[in-house]
């Protein structure tokens, strides 16, 4: 069974079930209330679990965002120093949640590549596999899941604290101000878009007469790349990041033979 990750990831409404697995010791809980809307995306968590030693000092914080959120925790001790008994009773559970056959997908947060062969298991039961880890996070797991989400493009972005405004430095000079950014402005537009893997994957995806639908280019990009996302760039859509680059994309905006819709094609500029 092959799993529909275009309509998964791009339908607004969706009734996949999902099981979201948290590792404690590699989340951060501070990113966890922008996390949900975005797990929302894909599908319903109709299982939310949390693994660590909820005894220790470092875990303070996530039992705040236990009782806010509504997650399950599962206590692990650590037994043993240097071994991370929590990533085997995430995986454990995880192969047990896998077998009852109730679950669309998975949605794995970790930065662990300890994670890799079970997002691979788990691919090859026919479900879908969404990561969500800090970019630091290895190659190798980004790559064995359907969609790799960064949680820092899900976090506000602020300027450096010392940015000092001409007006405020002339009553109050000591004054720091870090101003939230608008999206289109965040700090990861600094991110280089890949202009060679975007064009390669425009090519593969065009029709032929060489015009591609965004959301079989959107697809691709993603089939691609699993981390692949416009917000890396400072644009929330990719039809705004396709937009604002007319110097790289021509676009045209076609009318759905079917309805009012319009579908956006575009093709690399000659």
């Amino acid at each position: 069974m092959k799993p529909k990750l275009v309509a998964k990831i791009e339908s607004e409404e969706s009734s996949t079930k999902l099981a979201v697995l948290i590792d404690a010791d590699n989340a951060q809980p501070s990113a966890f209330e922008y996390l949900l809307p975005e797990i929302a995306k894909f599908g319903e968590a109709t299982v939310k679990r949390i693994y660590g030693d909820f005894t220790s000092p470092n875990s303070a914080q996530w039992r705040v965002v236990l009782n806010e959120f509504a997650i399950k925790p599962v206590q692990q001790f650590a037994y043993t120093k240097g071994k991370n008994a929590t990533d085997s009773t995430l995986i454990i559970d995880a192969m047990d949640l896998l077998y009852t056959r109730r679950f669309d997908g998975f949605v794995l947060i970790s930065s662990d590549s300890d994670f890799t062969g079970l997002a691979t298991r788990i691919r090859e039961e026919g479900l879908l596999v969404f990561g969500f880890g800090k970019k630091t996070t290895p190659d190798a797991f980004r790559n064995a899941c359907h969609k790799f989400v960064f949680t820092e493009i899900l976090m506000p972005q602020s300027e450096p604290k010392n940015h000092v405004t001409k007006e405020s430095s002339k009553s109050e000079p000591n004054l720091e101000i870090a101003t939230i950014l608008p999206p289109e402005s965040k700090d990861l537009i600094k991110t280089d878009l890949p202009l060679e893997f975007i064009k390669q994957a425009l090519e593969q995806s065009a029709d032929e007469s060489g015009w591609a639908n965004i959301g079989t280019f959107g697809s691709y990009l993603v089939k691609l790349r699993s981390d692949f996302d416009s917000r890396q760039y400072g644009y929330r859509t990719l039809s705004k990041l396709i937009k604002s680059r007319s110097d790289i994309f021509e676009i045209q905006e076609r009318v759905h033979p079917t309805s009012s819709d319009t579908i956006i094609y575009l093709r690399v500029k000659n």
